[in-house]
């Protein structure tokens, strides 16, 4: 066991030993460092003004990600790289070449979520010498800008893919092979622990360790992406006490597919799982695209929007609507139960004392079977969702309904099957006339709340449409699609 969170910060090695349990990194960079281009702007990871680069090992291969740092907690760092936008200019003061096509685009006004695009953008470099304007805004989705309008960002982005110079100039690329071999020596196989007064920040060694810890401490708050908890600290000042942090555990970061399905760990994040998910399961990975921004999608695991049980959480109904099941582990062994059964009432989960998500497997839809995923939110792009539904539709060579599994979330204190409305749909033709009867039973099935996302009426009626959407996407003609379109808008 050990006492101390070892890190890289640009080109210094840190070691720390004594800090509050639920410090930021934005805090450290900015109030202990002064490190001051890393800037502040919402504290809850959705403007990117304080975006950085975290580098880790993963499976031997180091990777650069894009993170917000308002949110990230320095306990979740050890054998990390992190790199502010201090790191990028030469030591005579030149520009990199994302920065000096920021200058030569005109891409600043204002200038205070300049850093953070930056940042965001030498992501990208770093990742993609030839990206198309989509990956490019897919980058950009998470950083938020008031002056400029983004043309001459995405502009700055293109120049500098079109010009890029010598990896020698660029210090992580030039110095990669000596960050690899330095951070492989700062990873331990070693529990860490920190304890500030009464206080106690916990990294276990392992997957063993972190259930032996949780059968010593079942209240313990476990952190994998931090993307909700962090909220929880940085706007509802509420106690984390103790924290265990798992961001780093590798074995429950592996993505494996067989003929039936896919078998994600529960500490993948978006970003970890995307390609699998947009292969094998499109619709699901364009819903995947959709959560968050790209520093969201880099912190937040699958796992974790599982077990927070939030009833607006995207991937439960998506992967209930396909029999996805999740596997739950502790010191006294692991069971498996379907996703839909783990959801038992608001902020009440099937979880047993001491137990954690281990991982969940979702199966493949058959190649014969129609599958597709909606998510409504006020934005299209970086927003909660006012309501997520997915469809899973088998149909006999007669056109009759011979499986059916419809999944909403936002519109119950869990994501929940809409059984009702299944029964009334199998086993009858899939036609305008069922589809429409088929839609009072959602009155059974949902009793939706008013918030400020979306009223009840409003809810309950996008459930309805959807499913009309989702008939006509599967057997209308696209005039029939067009048509109803215009009569939602």
């Amino acid at each position: 066991m050990t006492d101390s969170i070892r890190f890289i910060l640009n080109g210094e090695d840190i070691a720390l030993s004594s800090f509050e349990p639920t410090e930021t990194l934005l805090d450290f960079l900015r109030l202990k460092r002064r490190l001051t281009g890393t800037k502040e702007g919402c504290a809850e990871g959705d403007c990117g003004a304080c975006t950085v680069l975290v580098g880790r090992l993963v499976h031997g291969r180091l990777t650069y990600e894009t993170v917000n740092a308002c949110i990230r907690f320095l306990g979740s760092l050890n054998a990390t790289h992190v790199v502010t936008v201090e790191h990028l200019a030469a030591a005579d003061g030149q520009l990199h070449p994302v920065q000096q096509a920021m200058v030569d685009c005109h891409g600043s006004q204002c200038g205070f979520c300049t850093p953070g695009f930056v940042m965001s953008l030498y992501g990208l470099w770093l990742t993609s010498s030839n990206p198309s304007r989509a990956e490019i805004e897919r980058a950009l989705q998470g950083n938020l800008c008031r002056c400029t309008g983004y043309e001459p960002i995405v502009k700055a982005a293109e120049l500098v893919s079109r010009t890029r110079p010598s990896s020698l100039f660029d210090p992580l690329e030039r110095d990669r092979a000596s960050i690899m071999a330095r951070l492989w020596n700062l990873q331990t196989a070693e529990t860490i622990t920190i304890v500030r007064d009464d206080r106690r920040l916990i990294v276990p060694g392992s997957v063993a360790a972190l259930a032996d810890i949780l059968a010593e401490e079942p209240k313990a708050t476990v952190v994998a992406g931090a993307t909700d908890v962090g909220l929880w600290v940085t706007k509802q000042m509420r106690s984390i006490n103790p924290v265990v942090f798992i961001n780093h555990l590798a074995d429950l970061q592996t993505v494996s597919i067989d003929g039936k399905g896919i078998t994600l760990g529960a500490g993948v994040s978006y970003t970890q799982g995307f390609e699998t998910l947009r292969k094998e399961i499109p619709a699901f990975g364009r819903l995947i695209e959709r959560i968050g921004g790209q520093q969201v999608r880099n912190m937040g695991t699958i796992g974790g929007n599982i077990a927070n049980g939030s009833p607006i959480g995207d991937t439960p109904p998506a992967m209930i609507a396909l029999g996805a099941k999740v596997r739950l582990r502790s010191a006294a062994g692991s069971r498996e139960l379907p996703l839909e059964d783990f959801f038992i009432d608001y902020g009440k989960q099937d979880r047993r004392t001491g137990e954690f998500v281990e991982s969940i497997f979702v199966p493949r839809p058959e190649a014969d079977a129609h599958y597709a995923v909606y998510k409504i939110s006020k934005r299209r792009d970086e927003d909660i969702s006012a309501l997520c539904g997915a469809f899973h539709l088998s149909l006999a060579d007669d056109g009759s309904v011979t499986g059916i599994r419809i999944a909403f979330g936002g519109m119950a204190g869990t994501p929940k099957r809409a059984r009702a409305v299944e029964a009334a749909l199998y086993g009858k033709p899939w036609t305008q006339a069922t589809v429409t009867e088929a839609r009072h039973a959602f009155d059974q099935d949902y009793k939706p709340l008013t918030d400020w996302r979306a009223t009840a009426d409003y809810r309950q009626l996008t459930a309805k449409n959807l499913l009309t959407r989702f008939f006509l996407e599967t057997s209308g003609t696209p005039q029939e699609l067009q048509r109803f379109e215009r009569e939602e808008a």
